[in-house]
């Protein structure tokens, strides 16, 4: 891959779509991915894979089973694999995520959200 910059605002410009992550680079293992999120997301938790939600614009409530945690413009945290965990945004949010390549968005559960195949943008 070239080495090159990447515009969070022009690569968030190019799609609308929520809780449809977009690929935007990789780092050894990982796929680094921009989401745009509102509403409620769905319950679910990774097997096998840790993931990093970073907030770039807006605020996100990711619930746990014991606490609500509120991120915002900034503030990341890392979800460790088996935990439980519901995002939901109240009003748009754009999000970075790191996770393994292996991932799936929906973790454990197959629904209406889950994305197969993601694409790069």
């Amino acid at each position: 891959m070239p080495i090159e910059k990447i515009n969070c605002a022009e690569k968030f410009a190019l799609f609308q779509e929520y809780w449809t992550p977009k690929i935007v680079g990789e780092l050894n293992d990982a796929h680094i991915k921009f989401a745009k999120m509102k509403g409620e997301f769905t319950w679910h938790h990774h097997d096998n894979e840790d993931e990093l939600f970073f907030v770039i614009k807006g605020t996100l409530t990711i619930k746990l089973r014991d606490k609500d945690l509120s991120l915002g413009e900034g503030d990341f945290c890392i979800i460790p694999k088996g935990v439980e965990h519901l995002p939901v945004a109240d009003e748009e949010v754009h999000v970075m995520l790191i996770e393994p390549k292996s991932t799936r968005n929906t973790g454990n559960v197959a629904n209406e959200k889950t994305v197969e195949k993601l694409d790069w943008i």
